[in-house]
C-alpha cells in the first residue's frame, strides 16, 4: 500500500468491517475493552534488537559483536539470564512483516550507494541484502547510514542473514520473550487505514506463531500502538516516549505527561521511557504507578549497571539494554531475583517475606539526593 502524507485526525472513521480480524483476534472492532492487568516477571532485562544494537563506528567492540535484529543474535542473548528480546518490525511491500530497525536499507555496487524504503522492497528483494541463508548464493552488501550521514559497511564479528516475524517466533529459544516495536517513520504521517492494514498483518503472524511466548506490544507512533490495542486484547501494548529529550510535531511524544494520557486514553498497559527522561522528571514515576501502568526504560544510560540498580530502587519494572551479558550479571550481583511462578517459596518464606529480600530499604532523602547526583551527571 502507498504511503499518503495526510494527517490522521483529517481521515474519516471507517467502517467497522475495516477492522474485521481473523479467528484468534478480537472481533470487537473498535469497542475498547479493560486492559487486562499485566505485571512484567520481576525486575526485567531486556536486550536491545537481541544481543545489543550495532554501532558501527564505534571503538566498543560490544557494538559490533552480532548482527542486530538476527536470529544469531536473538538466540545469544538467550543464553544470558533476561526475560525479553526487543527487536523491530516493519510490513514489506506484499504484506510481509520483517525485522529491521531503519526506515531505509542500503548497499554499495560499483561505488554506487543505493538507497531504498525498507517498506519499498518485497520480501524477496529485502531478504537479498547482507549474508543469505543458501552458502552458494552472494547478498548484496549491506551498509548502514549513521547519525551524522555516513553511509559505512555493516561489518561485524558475528554475521546473519535478514529474518521475518515468523521466522523469529520458529526459530529462537521460546523461554524468551518478545518485545516487538512496531516500527513507523517518524517524518511521515500516515492514514488510519494504512495503519489498521499493517497492525492487522503483524497480528495475523503473532497470532499463528506465538503459542504460548510471552509478547509486549509497543510503538512510538501513538495512533499505532492506540490501534494495536483497538485490534486484539490479548498482549499489552507499551507506549515509547523519549520523554522530552527529542521534541516532535505531535505532542504527544514529547513528555511523560503526555505518554500517560495516550496509554489512559487508549487503555495502554504501560509506557517505554528513554531513561534519562525518567531520571529528569521522577516525580512521574509516582503518576504512572497511580494510573496502574507499567514503566519500563530505554537509552545509553542503561549500559551502566549503577543506573539500572537505581531504577530498580525506584520501582521501575525493566530496562532495555545493550550490554546484555554485563548488565544481567550486575542485575544478578546485586539483587535477588524474585523466583519464577513454577518455582515454589521456601516453606519458610512468604511472598512478603521475598518482596522484603529482594528490594532493599532507601529513604526519600537518600533517593532525591542519588536523582540530583545522576540529573548533574547526564547534564553533561
Amino acid at each position: 500500500m502507498a504511503l499518503r502524507t495526510v494527517l490522521v485526525a483529517d481521515v474519516p472513521t471507517l467502517p467497522d468491517s475495516v477492522y474485521g480480524l481473523s479467528d484468534g483476534m478480537s472481533p470487537s472492532g473498535l469497542e475498547l475493552s479493560e486492559p487486562k492487568p499485566f505485571k512484567m516477571p520481576g525486575f526485567s532485562v531486556i536486550g536491545h534488537r537481541g544481543n545489543g544494537m550495532n554501532v558501527l563506528q564505534s571503538s566498543d567492540r560490544r557494538t559490533r559483536g552480532f548482527k542486530e535484529n538476527s536470529i544469531l543474535s536473538f538466540n545469544s542473548a538467550a543464553k544470558f539470564p533476561i526475560d525479553f528480546i526487543e527487536f523491530d518490525v516493519q510490513v514489506t511491500k506484499d504484506d510481509c512483516p520483517v525485522i529491521f530497525h531503519d526506515d531505509f536499507i542500503y548497499s554499495q555496487e560499483n561505488g554506487i550507494v543505493n538507497e531504498s524504503r525498507v517498506t519499498d522492497l518485497s520480501l524477496s528483494e529485502f531478504l537479498l541484502y547482507g549474508p543469505q541463508k543458501e552458502a552458494e548464493k552472494t547478498g548484496k552488501a549491506l551498509m548502514r547510514k549513521s547519525k551524522e550521514g555516513q553511509v559505512l559497511k555493516w561489518e561485524v564479528d558475528s554475521d546473519d542473514s535478514l529474518c521475518t516475524l515468523q521466522e523469529a517466533f520458529e526459530q529462537v529459544d521460546q523461554s524468551l520473550g518478545f518485545n516487538i516495536e512496531l516500527k513507523f517513520d517518524n517524518q511521515v504521517v500516515y492514514e488510519r487505514e494504512f495503519l489498521v492494514h499493517v497492525l492487522r498483518t503483524v497480528l495475523q503472524v503473532v497470532f499463528d506463531y506465538a503459542k504460548d511466548r510471552p509478547v509486549i506490544f509497543s510503538s512510538f507512533q501513538p495512533d499505532a500502538a492506540q490501534l494495536v490495542r483497538e485490534l486484539q486484547n490479548t498482549y499489552p501494548v507499551f507506549f515509547l516516549t523519549d520523554a522530552g529529550n527529542q521534541m516532535f510535531k505531535d505532542e504527544r511524544r514529547n513528555s511523560l505527561e503526555e505518554a500517560i494520557k495516550v496509554c489512559l486514553e487508549g487503555k495502554l498497559q504501560g509506557i517505554v521511557s528513554e531513561v534519562k527522561g525518567v531520571f529528569r522528571n521522577p516525580s512521574a514515576i509516582a503518576k504512572i504507578k497511580e494510573s496502574n501502568l507499567s514503566l519500563l526504560t530505554y537509552g545509553k544510560l542503561n549500559n551502566v549497571g549503577e543506573a539500572v540498580y537505581l531504577q530498580y530502587v525506584m520501582g521501575i519494572e525493566g530496562v532495555i539494554v545493550d550490554f546484555v551479558e554485563e548488565i544481567s550479571e550486575s542485575v544478578t550481583l546485586m539483587m535477588i531475583r524474585p523466583p519464577s511462578p513454577s518455582s515454589p517459596l521456601p516453606s519458610s518464606q512468604s511472598k512478603d517475606d521475598v518482596a522484603a529480600i529482594t528490594r532493599p530499604e532507601f529513604s526519600q532523602k537518600e533517593i532525591d539526593f542519588l536523582l540530583k547526583l545522576l540529573s548533574q551527571l547526564i547534564q553533561h
